[in-house]
C-alpha cells in the first residue's frame, strides 16, 4: 500500500507508535512480574535460614518473626495435602508451589521441617496498568489535535479547487498563528492580486472593444448614404465581419481568462455546422467545405463558444492544406475534420499553447479549440494516416 497523503503519514506513525507502545508495556509488566517474584523467592530463602537458625538455638519457631513476614504455619487437611504434593519430590530440600490461589513453601533439612503459606503476592503491576491507562488517553488526544491542527489543509485544498475552476471570490485569510495559516495567507494575497488584474484586464478590454464597435457603426450608417448598391454592399459585409471579429475576440477572452459561465442547451449538430460556417464567412467558396454526415444527433452546448472551436478546427484546415479543402464527417459521437497536407512536426500537446510560433502557425487557434472542449468536457484527438491530417471532438 502506498502512502501519500501527510494524514496517511500521520496515522501510521500513531499506529506504529501504539503497537511499539503496547510492546513496551507488556514487556515492562512481565519483567515487574518477574522481579517481584525473584524478591519473594529471595525473601523466602532468607526467611527460612534466619527460622533453621532460631530453631538451633531455641529448638522452636518464631512465631512472631513468621507474622511480621506475612507467613504463618500450614496446619490440617491442608497440611496433609501439601505434604503429599511435597513429598513426590523427597531430594528437594526447598521447594515453593501455587495451590488453590496461594503460595506454600516447604523446607526440609534432617529433623528440620517447614510448611508455610506466604500471603505475600507478587506485584500486579496496577501502578503501570494505570500508567498506561494514562498515557492511551493523552496519546489519543494528541492525534486528535494533530488531526485537527490539519483540517485547514483541507479547507484550503477545496477553495484551491474552486480557484482553479474560475471562482475568484473566495477568501482563504486565516488568522490562525501556525505554517499552515502562514501558507493560506500567503495564497489570499496571491488570489487578490490575480482578481485585480483579471479585473483590470477586463475592464481594457472591454473599453477597447467598444471603442472599435463605435466606428464600425458609424461606418455601417455612413455606408447606407452610398448610391451605388454594390458599393454598399460590399461596405456593409466588411462591417459586418469586423463586427462578427469583435465578438468572437470577446468569447476568445472569456475563454482564455477562464471567467466563463456556460449557457447549455441541447442543438442539432447540423445547427452548430452551420453557425461555424457563418462565423467563417466563406461567402461564395462554400465549396471548400464538404460534409458526410451519418448522424444529426442533438447535444448539450454553448451556442456562442461550441461553434468558434468549431470554426477555427475548420479554418485552419483550410488554411494549412495545399487544394485548401477540408472533409466534415459526423459519425455516431464524433466530429471529424479531415484535410489533405503534411504530418505536424510536434506532438500535437505543443500546439495546444497558447501563442505559439511556428511553422504551422497553429498557435491560439487550437488553444482555443481545445479549451472549449475541454469546457464542454469532451474529447479532442488528432491522427495522421495516408496523407490526411484528422480532428475529431468526441462528445
Amino acid at each position: 500500500m502506498t502512502i501519500h497523503s501527510l494524514r496517511s503519514k500521520i496515522n501510521l506513525i500513531f499506529f506504529i507508535n501504539f503497537i511499539l507502545m503496547m510492546l513496551l508495556f507488556a514487556i515492562l509488566y512481565q519483567y515487574q512480574k518477574y522481579r517481584s517474584e525473584e524478591e519473594i523467592v529471595k525473601q523466602e530463602r532468607k526467611n527460612i535460614h534466619y527460622l533453621y537458625l532460631y530453631y538451633q538455638k531455641y529448638n522452636t519457631i518464631d512465631i512472631d518473626y513468621l507474622a511480621s513476614q506475612n507467613i504463618r504455619t500450614v496446619s490440617g487437611k491442608k497440611r496433609e495435602v501439601l505434604n503429599k504434593i511435597f513429598s513426590k519430590n523427597k531430594k528437594a530440600v526447598f521447594q515453593a508451589i501455587h495451590y488453590q490461589n496461594s503460595r506454600y513453601i516447604f523446607y526440609s533439612n534432617g529433623s528440620f521441617r517447614l510448611l508455610l503459606e506466604n500471603m505475600r503476592r507478587p506485584s500486579s503491576g496496577s501502578e503501570l496498568i494505570l500508567l498506561f491507562l494514562g498515557v492511551v488517553p493523552l496519546l489519543i488526544l494528541i492525534y486528535l489535535w494533530i488531526i485537527r491542527s490539519l483540517k485547514p489543509i483541507s479547507d484550503l485544498k477545496e477553495k484551491i479547487k474552486l480557484f482553479t475552476k474560475g471562482d475568484f471570490t473566495i477568501d482563504c485569510g486565516s488568522d490562525r498563528g501556525d505554517e499552515i495559516a502562514d501558507l493560506a495567507n500567503e495564497f489570499n494575497d496571491a488570489i487578490k492580486m490575480i482578481r485585480d488584474l483579471i479585473r483590470s484586464r477586463q475592464l481594457f478590454l472591454r473599453a477597447t472593444m467598444h471603442e472599435l464597435k463605435t466606428p464600425i457603426a458609424k461606418g455601417r450608417i455612413v455606408s447606407e448614404m452610398l448610391d451605388d448598391e454594390k458599393q454598399k454592399e460590399r461596405l456593409q459585409n466588411i462591417f459586418i465581419r469586423l463586427n462578427i471579429l469583435i465578438d468572437e475576440f470577446a468569447r476568445i477572452e472569456r475563454v482564455s481568462s477562464r471567467n466563463i459561465h456556460l449557457k447549455i442547451q441541447s442543438y442539432p449538430l447540423s445547427t452548430l455546422l452551420h453557425e461555424s460556417l457563418k462565423l467563417l464567412m466563406l461567402d461564395g467558396k462554400k465549396d471548400m467545405v464538404s460534409f458526410d454526415m451519418d448522424y444529426n444527433e442533438t447535444i448539450q452546448v454553448d451556442i456562442e463558444l461550441f461553434p468558434t472551436a468549431l470554426k477555427n478546427l475548420i479554418a485552419n484546415a483550410i488554411r494549412y492544406s495545399p487544394d485548401h479543402r477540408v472533409g466534415i464527417r459526423v459519425k455516431e459521437r464524433q466530429i471529424i475534420i479531415t484535410n489533405k497536407g503534411k504530418k505536424l512536426l510536434h506532438d500535437i500537446t505543443e500546439y495546444y499553447t497558447p501563442f505559439r510560433h511556428s511553422e504551422s502557425g497553429s498557435g491560439l487557434g487550437l488553444y482555443i479549440v481545445k479549451s472549449i472542449v475541454d469546457i464542454h468536457k469532451m474529447r479532442l484527438r488528432y491522427s495522421y494516416s495516408e496523407g490526411e491530417n484528422r480532428f475529431t471532438i468526441y462528445y
